[in-house]
């Protein structure tokens, strides 16, 4: 008798403990979450809509932390109109406001990335995703120019 008391209560301690396991995974992001991790002291000029921009970035699918892709790994930034669509939904907004040389990390929901359709093969349908961004150049200026300021018309 004891030994059927003492059973039920290991399996009840292991169903507790997998429940509280499975309740401490990360719920993915419902919104845009923009964490700055550097800001220059110095910012004259900040991303606008229109402004063509340089990008280094890596990106891993928020589920599991998988890498899908990184320009780093190219050792090439990639570069875009902001605010026009030509990336997802997520980067025109994540990168909005950000300062030459800032970092950021964005993580985006399925809705503002791929969607339901996803990116397949390597980004699943429905997937929240993570980048680390840095914002190398706006319009063609870059961190060092001694006069990376807003050429105004």
């Amino acid at each position: 008798m004891k030994l059927l008391a003492l059973s039920t209560l290991v399996l009840l301690c292991a169903a507790g403990a997998t429940a509280a396991g499975e309740a401490k995974k990360r719920a993915p992001p419902t919104k845009l979450q923009i964490g700055v991790k550097y800001r220059p002291d110095n910012c004259p000029i900040k991303a606008t809509v229109g402004d063509k921009v340089a990008v280094h970035y890596e990106g891993t699918l928020f589920e599991d932390g998988k890498k899908f892709d990184s320009s780093y790994d190219r050792k090439e930034p990639i570069e875009f109109v902001l605010g026009q669509g030509h990336v997802i939904k997520g980067w025109d907004q994540g990168i909005l406001g950000m300062c030459i040389g800032e970092k950021r990390i964005l993580k985006i929901p399925a809705d503002l990335a791929y969607g339901e359709r996803g990116s397949p093969p390597v980004i699943p349908p429905s997937s929240a995703l993570v980048f680390r961004t840095e914002l190398v150049a706006i319009n063609g200026k870059k961190a060092e120019d001694d006069d990376a300021v807003r050429d105004e018309l």
